[in-house]
């Protein structure tokens, strides 16, 4: 995945850039954060990859091909996405689990959970996989429902997985899930992660590289160990406790 000097702005904004010349690249099973507060436009970089909107000037690519080239079938089952809010529809976990691909068996929609972590409290429910989702999810805690998304998204085994602020609104378990899963899905041959996070802390321990966004422009970016240890960093974003 490569943004090469990506400029973006809202047709029905202000006119302003939200994204300001934003270059990086994720290499192939590699984990990247992109860390900043509200309004520095985290949410709208990533939305950039599967064309929920385009580039006002540079590119983005994907496997060296330019996102604009193509299909936007393809490409989405290339790219999969995990909102900051989460949607679950009425249905059995395994309908909702076969949105993500319709095709999916039962074998594979249980890989799926596993692969998220869900599949443990899915066995602890009388129904298993055929248990009923209400509406919105209401019968489920916010990291379950979390983790039947994040399953969801890897039905269509993506070369990368985008996470859009996985922590917010989760209990600290929760929390601990979900950088479990991360963790372990690094290991998944060929996939890259790209997580979105306005918490540095949750998300340093759990990415090869981070690139922090400030206003929609990039201020500081490296490795974790190196933002980590960047005196800067440290008293800006990070604390002056903080250590990897």
């Amino acid at each position: 995945i490569q943004f090469d000097h990506v400029t973006f702005k809202y047709k029905h904004g202000s006119g302003q850039p939200v994204l300001n010349d934003i270059s990086f690249t994720i290499r192939p099973g590699e984990t990247l954060g992109i860390i900043g507060g509200t309004g520095s436009a985290k949410s709208s970089l990533v939305q950039l990859i599967p064309r929920l909107y385009d580039a006002e000037s540079g590119t983005v690519r994907v496997g060296g091909v330019d996102v604009r080239d193509y299909n936007l079938d393809v490409l989405r089952r290339e790219v999969s996405m995990v909102l900051q809010k989460n949607v679950l529809f009425s249905g059995t976990i395994l309908d909702n689990l076969r949105w993500g691909d319709a095709n999916a068996t039962g074998e594979e929609c249980i890989r799926m959970a596993k692969l998220a972590c869900a599949d443990e409290f899915i066995q602890r429910f009388p129904d298993k996989y055929n248990t009923w989702i209400e509406q919105g999810g209401s019968n489920v805690s916010g990291g379950q429902k979390q983790r039947l998304t994040i399953a969801r998204a890897l039905a269509t085994s993506p070369k990368l997985l985008m996470l859009d602020e996985p922590f917010s609104g989760v209990d600290p378990i929760a929390v601990s899930d979900i950088q479990k899963i991360v963790m372990e899905l690094r290991d998944t041959d060929g996939l890259s992660i790209l997580i979105t996070d306005h918490n540095v802390r949750e998300t340093l321990h759990i990415v090869d590289r981070a690139y922090i966004l400030f206003e929609g422009k990039v201020i500081k970016h490296g490795t974790s160990e190196e933002i980590a240890n960047d005196p800067i960093a440290r008293k800006q974003y990070l604390g002056d406790q903080f250590r990897m």
